[in-house]
């Protein structure tokens, strides 16, 4: 038996989170946990994680809840200001876009 301890999840330079060995971020195993998916259906999910990994991803976050959650918080909010700020600056050309494609979901008007 080894006694090298496994971490399933760590902090980037930038100060996001992955999961361990891949590129997907903890947030996304953690949304998903909390929209009540079982760690099998995550892991099918994300198809480059192992259900090991998920399930430690999840262990880990139960573990330090405290701080991913205000991690995720702070993202959150900064997502909203962006999104605020893209409306503010772009908020007419948006507007004409989500028009045209809603036009184009439709279909031609009727003659």
């Amino acid at each position: 038996m080894s006694d090298t301890a496994i971490s399933y999840a760590h902090k980037t330079a930038e100060g996001g989170w992955r999961v361990a060995d891949s590129r997907i971020s903890l947030d996304s195993v953690v949304r998903a946990y909390w929209e009540g998916k079982s760690p099998e259906a995550i892991a099918e999910e994300f198809s480059t994680l192992s259900i090991e990994q998920v399930y430690g991803a999840i262990a880990y976050y139960l573990h330090n809840r405290a701080e991913i959650d205000e991690y995720l918080s702070q993202q959150d909010a900064k997502w909203t200001q962006l999104a605020a700020q893209s409306d503010a600056s772009h908020g007419p050309l948006l507007a004409r876009l989500r028009g045209e494609r809603t036009s184009q979901l439709r279909g031609p008007a009727a003659p």
